[in-house]
């Protein structure tokens, strides 16, 4: 690949963690569009980059990454931001709430999303699933605001981390996804990760994904459902 990064992309999925944090790193990357609509993530041509099939992927100069914290630390670690440094005491602290997010939140997440996915079309066991898994996530953000008390300067949305970059798309994912059905989801209830999640919104890379992708005024505290230039958000 000749020059920066290639990022494959879909309007406020995966991706846009990513996106936010290329744009708070500063450096060049170019986006491509996965089209969703016809299930672009699925074909030949992406499967070469990621066989699982699932978005994002980002092209680098040493291959294609893909799976969003690996991403997100690969990114850090090269450009030695975002997260604390080898050696830093704050490191494996940081580590555990990065992997805790990617590996535990963000599954739970999808299976509120997409159901059917884990349960096939018994449509009872998947509003069960979809139910046990809302509780399960309450529980994980109270936990992670407990975090962010205990280590304010990991979960800041004045200078992120890769935890805020994560957690501001995430919050907005549980207040929109699926549509007529987030009653479950109060953000008052985090104060400490609103507090993130307002500050994120005031930042260049959040303005730049706003415009990038439809993501409305305050896509993170208040968020609407997306009007993308291009493809699709499903």
């Amino acid at each position: 690949m000749n020059g920066g990064y290639r990022l494959h992309y879909a309007p406020d999925n995966a991706s846009l963690i990513v996106r936010l944090a290329l744009e708070e790193l500063g450096v060049p990357y170019r986006t491509v569009l996965v089209d969703r609509r016809v299930r672009a993530q699925k074909s030949p041509a992406y499967l070469a980059l990621n066989p699982a099939g699932l978005i994002p992927v980002l092209e680098t100069p040493d291959g294609p990454v893909f799976e969003t914290g690996a991403i997100l630390l690969w990114l850090a670690d090269r450009h030695r931001a975002l997260v604390p440094a080898p050696g830093d005491p704050a490191r494996g602290t940081a580590l555990k709430w990065l992997f805790y997010l990617s590996n535990t939140l963000h599954p739970a997440l999808r299976m509120i999303f997409y159901p059917d996915q884990y349960t096939g079309g018994d449509r009872a066991m998947q509003a069960a699933l979809r139910a046990h898994m809302q509780g399960a996530v309450v529980r994980h953000l109270d936990m992670l605001d407990r975090a962010a008390g205990d280590d304010a300067a990991l979960f800041s949305g004045t200078e992120p981390t890769v935890l805020g970059l994560y957690l501001g798309p995430v919050l907005r994912w549980a207040a929109l996804y699926p549509a007529g059905e987030t009653d479950w989801f109060d953000l008052s209830r985090w104060p400490r990760l609103g507090a993130l999640a307002r500050d994120l919104e005031a930042r260049d890379s959040t303005r730049a994904a706003i415009a990038a992708e439809g993501l409305g005024a305050r896509p993170f505290t208040a968020p609407e459902h997306p009007d993308p230039p291009e493809g699709v958000a499903l």
